[in-house]
């Protein structure tokens, strides 16, 4: 690891169609899921991108369909991205100019706290570290540009 590839505009990085590979870790449990699926980043109208992810995930055995959508907004600075829920809600910030990303989510009393990193122009990973009364948990998302 600890070489990424620095990236000028993270939502013309991101554009497009991603193959995606995810983990769950229940570090409690000891449990551990997988979710395969693909996640489409279109273009929004006014700028941004949509996210769409769709798949299959898998949890003790149980497959099951699952889908999230997520907004990637041009962010305060060039080539960065502000990410927010469907419905408009604040997610985090995204700033790839160094390849690599580190940012914080609040959930109720939970704690999210994200890696985003770019290997190069096709892979790029996050890695979800989420701690707090409710959760302890780590989900690693690999991805890989369809096409």
């Amino acid at each position: 690891m600890g070489e990424f590839r620095p990236v000028a505009d993270a939502l013309a990085y991101l554009a497009g169609s991603w193959r995606v590979a995810r983990t769950v870790r229940d570090l409690a449990s000891g449990d551990e899921g997988r979710f395969e699926g693909v996640t489409l980043f279109s273009p929004l109208e006014g700028g941004g991108l949509l996210h769409e992810e769709a798949g299959t995930f898998t949890w003790q055995g149980v497959a099951r369909p699952a889908e999230r959508t997520l907004r990637f907004l041009p962010g305060s600075s060039a080539g960065t991205a502000d990410v927010r829920f469907a419905d408009g809600r604040p997610f985090h910030d995204l700033d790839l100019t160094t390849g690599r990303h580190l940012t914080d989510h609040p959930c109720s009393a939970d704690l999210y706290r994200g890696e985003f990193t770019v290997r190069d122009a096709d892979h790029w990973r996050t890695v979800w570290r989420v701690g707090g009364p409710a959760k302890d948990l780590v989900l690693t998302t690999d991805y890989v540009r369809e096409g």
